[in-house]
């Protein structure tokens, strides 16, 4: 709900600050004060694009802000959450226009960009009035009024809509694969024989290389080979250092201990001799070789290498292309039985989307005649008792809502050509049509603050007073703002503000003040006479006014 709109050096405006309440709120006045400037300001401050001339002759720059209740499952909550914004229970939109155009604006003091305001003013404020291209008289939208009226449940549907397209677009993508599979078959399969005949193991290359370049430097290590270890034999070094052993152990006894650490640093010494009598003996062993095993050694390790090259790959990759060449030629033995399941999935998906969507259909049909009836009974006392209002569902094209089409159609007159709102009514027809339409949309309230800007141009009498009571019902569910130039519809409201011009030396302003009992009857008898109020005007405003009017 708007519960109050502040304006600063704006238009006709220096200073204003009012305080709206629930219920039917009526703003009245002579042609030109400035009704129409508090809706340009109320746009301002929701990102509507309107006039840009907006800032007050003289001043720096012109402000407006906003202040809207918010009740605890309000749409703008999640508005706010999208934008980063901490929701609060009141709503706080502020915006600057300076006098060379720029523009800022502030929700709850965060700085935020016109697009922000836009998305928050969809779910706070709905305008109705003869230009309505926002709201009923836009085709697109008649379709989710349509569902709103007739509570559809429309997440089944999107849910199956998703379904079919996460379907189509598996088995495009699996289609799309084994087709580029069956181009390079040929290629694939000898590719993968290549790899079977060859079987190259993980590791296998670096171990043939460290083979081939040990056989190849046995001949010419291994003669030093053996003479080191002929050197290291019982015959060389071993047997020279177990005699020096020996001697220093037999004069141990003697030398009063002072051998006792060489005799244990010579047996050290006899242990890592023995040691490298192994080590260099392994060495001699490994070195003994045929040379075809040199031969068949170099063989397989160059045609490891080849088939690393030809897939330019480094030899340790080839594991990982001998894989993806297996899985490939997997996918292409049972890629037809796989698109086969995708298909079967895809028609099951598009089944139970074509019979939710049939669902739907019968119950937007169904809707439409309860509509339609609820309409002829809402257009006969705003005297278009003659018009037939149809809601037309056609076949339209398949998408997350159905296969339905929706629009509201109008025939002035029975056996006249129907066509849409805005092309077939006048302008006074239009208003009672939008405000037919809207009592009958409004069963259950939507949070939003309605405004109806001169909805009631062209009608009077006992149409203006039927106008009037569907405002009043329609606001005894919410809050709904009207601009109005009939007595009938403003004896209605339950708040009521007049707005004039006033010259204060050479400047003319708008000002907006709130009517108590008496000024209210003063207003409403001005409607009815014109400048002149008489004690006549004043009666007939006070029947008006009064709770059996």
């Amino acid at each position: 709900m708007l519960r109050g709109l502040e304006i600063r050096d704006m238009l006709l405006i220096d200073r204003l600050e009012l305080d709206f309440q629930p219920g039917l709120n009526v703003l009245t006045g002579e042609t030109g004060a400035g009704k129409s400037i508090l809706l340009d300001c109320l746009g301002f401050v929701l990102g509507w694009r309107g006039r840009a001339d907006l800032v007050r002759a003289g001043a720096a720059q012109g402000e407006v802000t906003a202040v809207f209740d918010l009740e605890p499952d309000h749409p703008a909550r999640a508005v706010l959450a999208e934008a980063g914004i901490e929701a609060e229970d009141d709503l706080i939109l502020r915006r600057v226009n300076s006098s060379d155009g720029r523009k800022t604006a502030w929700v709850n003091d965060r700085r935020v960009s016109g697009e922000v305001l836009r998305q928050l003013s969809d779910v706070l404020v709905e305008l109705h009035g003869q230009q309505d291209d926002r709201g009923l008289l836009n085709p697109r939208g008649h379709r989710a009024l349509l569902d709103a009226f007739a509570g559809t449940d429309l997440a089944a549907l999107r849910g199956h809509w998703h379904a079919v397209g996460r379907a189509r677009r598996a088995l495009g993508a699996a289609e799309a694969d084994l087709a580029a599979l069956k181009d390079e078959e040929d290629y694939l399969r000898h590719a993968l024989d290549e790899f079977t005949k060859l079987a190259p193991e993980p590791g296998e290359e670096a171990e043939l290389d460290s083979r081939r370049r040990l056989m190849q430097a046995g001949a010419r290590i291994r003669d030093d080979i053996a003479k080191a270890m002929a050197a290291l034999s019982h015959e060389g070094a071993e047997g020279a250092l177990m005699d020096a052993s020996r001697w220093l152990n037999g004069a141990a006894d003697k030398a009063e201990g002072r051998l006792d650490q060489p005799i244990a640093a010579l047996d050290r010494v006899l242990n890592e001799l023995a040691e490298a009598q192994r080590g260099v003996e392994d060495c001699l062993d490994a070195l003994v070789f045929d040379p075809r095993e040199l031969e068949a050694t170099e063989e397989r390790l160059f045609a490891i290498r080849a088939l690393a090259r030809k897939h330019g790959v480094a030899p340790e990759g080839l594991d990982d292309v001998a894989r993806d060449l297996a899985a490939r030629v997997a996918a292409l033995d049972t890629g037809a039985g796989h698109i086969g399941g995708l298909r079967q999935a895809l028609a099951q998906a598009q089944g139970a989307y074509d019979d939710a969507a049939r669902a739907v259909s019968e119950t937007r049909k169904a809707a439409a005649l309860r509509l339609d009836v609820a309409m002829a009974g809402e257009l006969a006392p705003l005297k278009l008792e003659r018009a037939v209002f149809v809601t037309d569902v056609s076949s339209g094209e398949a998408g997350p809502e159905g296969l339905d089409q929706v629009n509201f159609t109008v025939a002035t007159n029975p056996g006249a050509p129907s066509g849409p709102l805005d092309r077939i009514a006048s302008g006074g027809e239009l208003s009672r049509f939008l405000l037919a339409l809207k009592v009958c949309l409004t069963g259950g309230a939507s949070g939003l603050t309605m405004i109806f800007d001169e909805i009631d141009r062209g009608v009077g009498g006992a149409t203006a007073d039927a106008v009037g009571r569907r405002l009043e019902a329609i606001a005894a569910r919410g809050q709904v703002l009207v601009v109005t130039h009939s007595p009938q519809v403003a004896a209605r409201g339950a708040h009521h503000w007049r707005v004039e011009k006033r010259q204060e030396a050479e400047t003319t302003l708008s000002v907006v003040s709130r009517l108590g009992e008496a000024a209210r009857i003063d207003e409403v008898a001005r409607m009815l006479s014109g400048d002149r109020i008489t004690d006549e005007a004043r009666a007939a405003a006070r029947a008006l006014l009064s709770p059996q009017g």
